[in-house]
């Protein structure tokens, strides 16, 4: 295995509408990311990733791009981002932009060109396709925001393809003008000196083209593996991307793995496949989701993320490289999700960072997950910013499978606004994230979760970040550790020894709200060091340890 920078660096994720606000108008922006570098190098992260910063008309929050080459307006200018790349690369942080290649804006050039005619040059660098002959859609799919995947363009009687918002129409990959109009804004960005890209939805790019109906009742995680994502001709992109554009440059590709399967992954990543660098895969950040669906949600089960991990673990082994994340943009906050907001916020928030950063793979962690933010209470749906949420809200209406009350809870349970609220900085008024109202509201315990409080707390979540993401860099066994297993079917406890070399490394986690005893024997290995500990105290003897509710210990075992 290569051991390249990027697969130790710990990646920060930044969703910059929600980060830092410095011009008052209430959006986050380039300079208010700027401003809060030193910050973020204290967290002992190496790379920030960047959500989308180009321009767009925001009908899905940046991810609808009307032109890859220039920022969006209410972020600042080109100018701006100069800055910020300039002044993270002065404190040796990595910059990763958030690169959306699958679709674009309706308002994007190319698409605003290719609706002028059937004729126009840009017309085949979407996905037309003449009405059914009951003048319905051509077929069967689903957005992934619910409703149909085509929409009918009256100028020129065909419905144009688009798994997302009817703002975000596919691009046509067979067509190799689009390839290389991509490969162009990738040279221009990398060019500047950036050192990467995340890929958003990079498995759609090639699709099943035969567009026949699909059967909805094997479920959407189904149809995004089978027709959605993985097409035939998804390796020979991804090659080509490498060959044209990445091997030219000190930078590397993280592909967002939507669709992409424990049995397929190495053909994304195998170093020898010269394709991606690593995927960003959704088992774990999915493992209580169903069919990526509000209403599909199963309860947490400890062992089901054992075996995940278990399963990735055996890709990396061919030779691949994965990133892992509890939390993203698109997701409710980990701690209420995985662990326990409430009672044991602290010490939970503590025990699942100590589970990411101690899995093999470039670890992922996302703004204010650091202080231990958790999901918001959104009173109707009015207060209900997210697109996916809001669609899902109003389809339910007119199936009317859920009653409102029930709909809203499961987005305040699972929807994406729980991850978009405003960074927590202090607790003066919008929590400092802003002088006015921002444009998501703002969680109301930032008077007690916020970054100011925690950073004079030793105690801290945020200070246990820091020690834990700091023992990382120093121990090349976090990352890189042979992986050993113990008490697999214990449905309370994770129990594991990484090693490497002659160093080893003993993780134990506590899942639960009681306290558990350990029967992990340290046998003739007599001399451990306690290496990190998310309670003040340990209670041990030679042949069990008891570990309080959601406590999480490593040991150096020599």
């Amino acid at each position: 295995m290569n051991l390249n920078w990027f697969k130790k660096g710990v990646v920060y994720q930044i969703y910059p509408r929600s980060f830092k606000d410095s011009n008052a108008d209430g959006i986050g922006d380039l300079k208010g990311i700027t401003s809060k570098l030193d910050y973020i190098k204290s967290l002992n992260v190496d790379i920030i990733w960047i959500s989308p910063i180009f321009k767009s008309p925001n009908k899905d929050n940046g991810y609808d791009v009307s032109d890859y080459c220039a920022i969006m307006p209410e972020f600042g200018t080109m100018s701006d981002f100069d800055e910020l790349l300039n002044e993270a690369h002065q404190r040796d942080l990595k910059i990763v932009l958030d690169l959306v290649p699958n679709h674009t804006s309706d308002k994007h050039s190319w698409f605003k060109k290719a609706k002028q005619s059937k004729n126009s040059p840009y017309r085949d660098f979407y996905i037309w396709k003449k009405p059914s002959p009951d003048g319905g859609p051509p077929n069967n799919w689903k957005s992934f925001f619910g409703g149909s995947a085509w929409t009918f363009d009256d100028s020129t009687e065909e419905y144009y393809l688009h798994l997302f918002t009817k703002y975000q129409p596919d691009l046509n990959w067979e067509n190799p003008k689009v390839r290389e109009g991509i490969y162009e804004v990738m040279r221009f960005w990398l060019d500047k000196g950036i050192d990467g890209f995340r890929m958003d939805v990079v498995s759609l790019l090639s699709k099943d083209l035969s567009f026949e109906n699909i059967d909805p009742n094997i479920g959407f995680r189904k149809i995004i593996e089978k027709h959605y994502a993985n097409g035939p001709k998804i390796h020979q992109y991804l090659h080509e991307m490498h060959e044209k554009v990445m091997k030219h440059y000190d930078a590397f590709s993280m592909g967002e793995g939507v669709g992409i399967t424990q049995d397929n992954a190495h053909l994304y990543v195998g170093e020898d496949r010269k394709e991606l660098d690593m995927i960003y895969h959704f088992d774990i950040l999915e493992n209580n989701i169903i069919n990526g669906k509000y209403e599909d949600i199963s309860e947490f089960e400890l062992i089901n993320i054992k075996n995940i991990f278990r399963g990735w673990q055996k890709v990396m082994t061919k030779g691949g490289w994965i990133a892992n994340a509890l939390g993203n943009h698109d997701f409710a906050r980990l701690v209420s999700r995985f662990g326990n907001d409430k009672k044991y916020h602290k010490e939970s928030a503590k025990m699942l960072i100590t589970l990411m950063a101690t899995q093999n793979g470039t670890l992922n962690i996302y703004q204010g997950d650091e202080i231990g933010m958790t999901n918001i209470q959104l009173d109707n749906i009015e207060e209900v910013n997210d697109i996916q949420s809001r669609n899902f809200y109003y389809e339910n209406l007119e199936s009317q499978k859920f009653s409102e009350e029930e709909a809203l809870e499961m987005i305040n349970n699972e929807g994406r606004d729980n991850a978009r609220t405003p960074m927590q900085w202090n607790k003066e008024d919008y929590a400092g994230f802003s002088e006015i109202q921002p444009w998501l509201q703002v969680n109301p315990n930032f008077e007690k979760i916020n970054v100011e409080q925690q950073i004079a707390d030793s105690e801290s979540v945020l200070n246990y970040y820091r020690s834990i993401l700091a023992l990382k860099k120093e121990h090349n066994v976090f990352t890189y550790g042979k992986f050993e297993e113990f008490e697999k079917n214990n449905k309370n406890i994770y129990t594991y020894s990484k090693t490497l070399g002659y160093q080893k490394i003993v993780v134990f986690l506590n899942f639960s709200e009681f306290e558990n005893v350990i029967d992990y024997e340290f046998g003739n290995e007599k001399n451990y060091d306690l290496l990190i500990n998310n309670y003040k105290f340990v209670t041990k003897t030679l042949e069990n340890i008891c570990l309080k509710p959601y406590q999480s210990i490593i040991f150096n075992v020599n």
